[in-house]
């Protein structure tokens, strides 16, 4: 027998790889969520005013919350980078155009965070996260009329007594635990964790190689199985996928338009797990009606009583509102990043059924491949092939064997061309 001997990578992939470590490093410091929340100081101004006093922030605020780097030289930093990968690798090459792209899109970033507490900040977050006026397709809804859509159904369901969810008496600190051993089971030894946290807004979130709890959220056992598909499944999974990269390390910190096909990707999980409620997907309709509102002329104090109105408690009305206007005033226009939820699942959604119409199913696991985004998937199939980017190491359980995925999404065509309003009166007597 004769052994074979490993190739050496080529002076190209030697390129790609060290173009895309300087991605990485570069984009290190900028921490969007972390440079426009709301300290704690703001919430408890807006409570001892009986909540009827907009918070106190303003472009003052934001210039008190250093960025943790100079605006300018990381913009040059991009542009030197953007420059390189055209000397490198040329104009027209893939990844060049990818990594481009990227460096283009830091750059926005940086000039976003720049803008906090002005009309550019919510600007340039319409560009990297979407408005609630994109349509999805030509002819289609928009995203504000489909979370209008949605709310009807939601709202029927939500009066249902038999489903009503369980109370939540899982602590933040068992709720820790809990998701540990789940991390462990799939990914022994990879240093994934789950910890607490006190400076987040929401429930939980993930990082590089962590989720995130709020020390103070309670859980049920239905929370938890969300977060295990949605955290665990997508964001983790796709983290580590996306650092098992050999060349391309970039896919392993996304940039926000990568946002959309990672909450997607996390949302579709729910779904497809049973994992989802009425009353989850309610809340994330409700985050996409409050941004529609605010890009209409809402302010603060009418979202803070929007969610009031949704039977919300003050604590979660005014956590809610301010995810909405962190980064801007209360006067000023929303951070769209929540849209992402529901955009970023429609969008997937509609890329996998097509991948089973066309007879490219086997194209659906490479969204797992890191911090994918839709639009480079066909370049995707082709790096693969070649191996610049290896396969997704961790795939959830519904992505590993195709067929079941394929046999229902093969019907999706046909089923979303049937007159629904017809089906309502041909059923009428049945229902």
């Amino acid at each position: 027998m004769t052994n074979k001997i490993a190739k050496s990578p080529s002076s190209y992939l030697i390129e790609v790889k060290t173009l895309s470590d300087r991605i990485v490093k570069a984009q290190q410091p900028i921490r969007i969520l972390d440079a426009i929340k709301w300290d704690d100081g703001i919430k408890q101004a807006f409570f001892n005013g009986q909540c009827k006093i907009p918070p106190p922030v303003d472009g003052a605020y934001y210039a008190n919350r250093p960025l943790g780097f100079d605006p300018v030289e990381k913009k040059y930093e991009f542009y030197q980078i953007e420059r390189d990968l055209v000397r490198k690798l040329g104009q027209l090459n893939p990844l060049s155009v990818i990594m481009r792209r990227i460096c283009r899109e830091y750059q926005d970033v940086v000039d976003m965070l720049t803008g906090r507490g002005t009309p550019l900040f919510s600007n340039i977050s319409q560009e990297l996260y979407g408005s609630s006026q994109d349509v999805f397709h030509v002819g289609d809804p928009t995203i504000a009329d489909l979370g209008s859509m949605m709310e009807g159904t939601l709202q029927q369901l939500l009066k249902l007594d038999f489903l009503t969810e369980e109370a939540k008496t899982i602590t933040a600190k068992d709720a820790v635990a809990i998701l540990n051993e789940k991390i462990q089971a799939l990914f022994p030894g990879d240093g994934l964790r789950a910890m607490l946290s006190d400076g987040i807004l929401s429930d939980a979130a993930a990082g590089t190689d962590y989720i995130k709890l709020r020390a103070d959220a309670l859980f049920n056992q239905r929370d938890l199985r969300v977060l295990e598909v949605h955290e665990i499944w997508v964001h983790l999974g796709t983290t580590l996928n996306g650092l098992a990269q050999p060349y391309c390390t970039f896919l392993g910190k996304g940039p926000p338009s990568a946002t959309v096909t990672q909450e997607g990707l996390a949302v579709l999980m729910e779904i497809l797990t049973f994992s989802s409620t009425p009353n989850r997907l309610m809340r994330l309709i409700n985050r996409v009606r409050a941004i529609t509102l605010v890009e209409e002329g809402a302010n603060f104090m009418d979202i803070f009583q929007f969610f009031r109105e949704r039977d919300m408690s003050e604590d979660e009305s005014y956590l809610l509102s301010s995810r909405v206007f962190r980064g801007s005033t209360p006067e000023g226009l929303p951070f769209t990043k929540d849209l992402t939820y529901i955009k970023g699942f429609v969008l997937t959604y509609n890329f996998m059924r097509l991948a089973v119409s066309k007879g490219k199913p086997d194209r659906i696991p490479l969204l797992f491949c890191g911090k994918t985004m839709l639009e480079d998937m066909k370049v995707l199939v082709d790096l693969v092939e070649e191996g610049t980017v290896i396969a997704p190491r961790f795939l959830p359980p519904q992505f590993t064997d195709l067929m079941g995925l394929s046999a229902w999404l093969s019907f999706s065509r046909f089923m979303t061309s049937m007159n629904f309003r017809q089906l309502e009166q041909d059923y009428a007597n049945v229902l």
